[in-house]
C-alpha cells in the first residue's frame, strides 16, 4: 500500500510538472510579444515607416500561434486540479479561487477581447487608436501573470489566512495581505521581465535566420536590431530581478538556497562559491567542487564576509517546527542536483543572452555594420532562439521543486494534496496521453512558426495594410444587393 501511495504521488508530481513546463514555455513568449508588436506598431504611427507595419503584422503571426497554444495548455492544467489534485483544490479553494476568478473574469477578458478588436479592426481605426488595442492586449498578459503569480506566491509564502477548524481547509481573512504578498512583488519583476526577454530573443534569433536565408534585408536587420535592445534591457533587468529574490529566498527558503548552492554544513565568512560540483545526496555532502573565494557571500549578501546555511541544519530546523504537526518521518531535503544545476543553467543563460545581445548590437551598428560578414555571430544569434525557453524552464524548476515536500509551504505536503481516487493505471494513461497532446501542440507551434519565417515577410498579402481599399466588408449595403 505504500509503495502504491509513492507511485501515485510520483506520477502525479510528474504529471504536474510535464503540464506545468509545457504550459510555461507559452505563457513568457505570449506576454513578451504583446508587447514586442505594441512597440512596433507603435514605431510605425510615429515613423510612417511601411516596414515596421509590415514587422507588426509578421511578428503577430507567431504571437497568435504562442497564444492559442498557451490557452490549450493551460486548459489542461485546470483540468488536473480535480483530476490529480482534488485534496489541494478543497484545501486551497477559498485562496487559489479568488486570484483566478479576478484573472479569468478581469486580465484575461481583456487581453482575449482587445486582441481579437486588434485583429478585426486594421481598416476601422486609425493607426494610432488601433495601436492601443494591442497595448491594452499586452496589459491584460500582464495582469493575467500578475494574478497568477499571487496565488503561486501564496503557496510559497502564505499569509492573510486562518484555518477554519471546522473543514481544516484554508480560509481568506485578508485579500490585501495576499496581492501586498513579499514573495509576489519579487517573483513578479523576474518572471515578467524574462518573458519579455523570451520574445525579444526569439525576434532576433527568427530574424538572424531571415539573414541567413537571405531574405528581405532591411525587415530583418530592423527586427533583429528591436529584438536585442528590447532583450538587452530585460535581460539586464531579469538578473537586477533574480538578485533580489534570491537575497529574499535566502531568509524565507534557505533549505531552497541552500540546495541551489549545494551547501550541506554551513559555510564559514567569507564564502566561496561553487561553479561546478559533484554532490552525493545520499551521504548527504560535495565529493568535489570548483570554488570561486567570496563570491557567494558577495552574490548572497553584496559584501566580502557573511556565512550561509546548510540543508543540514535546515532540516533540523524544520524538524522542529513541523514535527508536531507533519510528523519526525518527513524529508525536507528538496531535489538538490535538479536545483543546483538549474541554478547554473538559468544565471549563466541569462548572462549569455545578454552578452549576445551586445555583441549582435554591436556588429549591427549604423555606422560599421559588418554583421553579414560574420556568419558564426548569425549562427549564435540564430540558436539563442531557444535559449530563453532552457532559461525560463530551470527557473521554474527552482520555483517549483524548491518547495519540496510542501504544496502550500508549512501547510500542506504533495503526499496530502493528491487526490484519493487516482490510480496508478489512470495517472499513467492520462500521461501517456498528455504527452502525445503536448507532442502534437509543439511540432504544430515549430511547424507553422518556422513555415512563416520560411515563407517570409514578403509573403504578407496586400490585403493586410491600413489604407488597401480591396478589401470589401462583407455587410457592406452593396454586397447586398449585387
Amino acid at each position: 500500500m505504500i509503495t502504491l501511495a509513492m507511485n501515485v504521488i510520483s506520477l502525479s508530481r510528474f504529471q504536474f510538472a510535464m503540464t506545468t513546463l509545457f504550459h510555461f514555455l507559452y505563457v513568457p513568449l505570449s506576454i513578451g510579444f504583446g508587447l514586442m508588436v505594441a512597440i512596433m506598431e507603435t514605431i510605425y504611427v510615429k515613423t510612417k515607416n511601411p516596414v515596421y507595419l509590415k514587422m507588426t503584422k509578421f511578428w503577430s503571426k507567431i504571437f497568435l500561434l504562442s497564444f492559442a497554444v498557451g490557452v490549450v495548455t493551460g486548459i489542461i492544467q485546470e483540468f488536473q486540479f480535480g483530476m490529480n489534485w482534488s485534496n489541494y483544490s478543497r484545501f486551497m479553494g477559498d485562496i487559489f479561487g479568488a486570484p483566478l476568478a479576478i484573472e479569468a473574469l478581469l486580465a484575461f477578458f481583456l487581453e482575449s477581447t482587445m486582441l481579437g478588436v486588434w485583429m478585426f479592426t486594421w481598416d476601422r481605426f486609425k493607426p494610432a487608436v488601433h495601436a492601443i488595442f494591442m497595448w491594452l492586449t499586452w496589459l491584460g498578459s500582464a495582469l493575467s501573470a500578475l494574478w497568477i503569480l499571487a496565488a503561486n506566491s501564496f503557496m510559497q509564502h502564505p499569509t492573510g489566512f486562518m484555518i477554519n477548524t471546522k473543514t481544516s481547509h484554508v480560509k481568506l481573512t485578508d485579500f490585501w495581505s495576499v496581492i501586498s504578498n513579499e514573495q509576489l512583488w519579487y517573483q513578479f519583476p523576474h518572471v515578467i521581465f524574462g518573458a519579455f526577454t523570451t520574445a525579444a530573443m526569439v525576434v532576433a534569433g527568427m530574424s538572424a535566420f531571415g539573414l541567413i536565408w537571405k531574405q528581405n534585408h532591411e525587415f530583418h536587420l530592423k527586427s533583429l536590431r528591436l529584438g536585442l535592445i528590447v532583450g538587452l534591457i530585460f535581460a539586464v533587468a531579469t538578473i537586477a530581478a533574480g538578485d533580489l529574490q534570491t537575497r529574499y529566498i535566502i531568509k524565507d527558503q534557505p533549505m531552497k538556497f541552500a540546495a541551489t548552492e549545494g551547501i550541506y554544513k554551513n559555510t564559514t565568512s567569507p564564502a566561496s562559491w561553487q561553479a561546478v560540483a559533484l554532490i552525493d545526496t545520499k551521504n548527504e555532502k560535495v565529493d568535489q567542487s570548483i570554488e570561486v573565494p567570496y563570491l557567494l557571500s558577495l552574490l548572497s549578501y553584496h559584501k566580502l564576509s557573511g556565512s550561509v546555511t546548510g540543508m543540514t541544519k535546515v532540516n533540523k530546523e524544520l524538524h522542529a517546527k513541523y514535527d508536531k504537526k507533519f510528523g519526525k518521518n518527513m524529508n525536507y531535503y528538496v531535489p538538490v542536483k535538479t536545483l543546483f544545476w538549474s541554478f547554473r543553467i538559468m544565471a549563466g543563460g541569462g548572462s549569455l543572452i545578454a552578452l549576445v545581445c551586445v555583441l549582435g548590437l554591436f556588429f549591427s551598428r549604423k555606422k560599421k555594420n559588418t554583421l553579414l560578414e560574420k556568419k558564426w555571430l548569425l549562427w549564435v544569434l540564430a540558436l539563442t532562439t531557444f535559449l530563453p525557453f532552457i532559461v525560463n524552464s530551470c527557473g521554474w524548476l527552482i520555483t517549483e521543486l524548491g518547495r519540496y515536500p510542501w504544496v502550500v509551504y508549512g501547510l500542506q505536503t504533495i503526499a496530502d494534496a493528491v487526490s484519493p481516487t487516482s490510480t496508478v493505471g489512470g495517472l499513467l494513461f492520462t500521461n501517456i496521453v498528455y504527452f502525445l497532446l503536448f507532442a502534437a501542440l509543439g511540432a504544430f507551434m515549430f511547424y507553422y512558426a518556422r513555415k512563416t519565417l520560411k515563407d517570409g515577410p514578403d509573403h504578407l498579402e496586400k490585403t493586410e495594410i491600413y489604407d488597401d481599399d480591396s478589401a470589401v466588408d462583407p455587410l457592406d449595403q452593396e454586397v447586398f444587393n449585387k
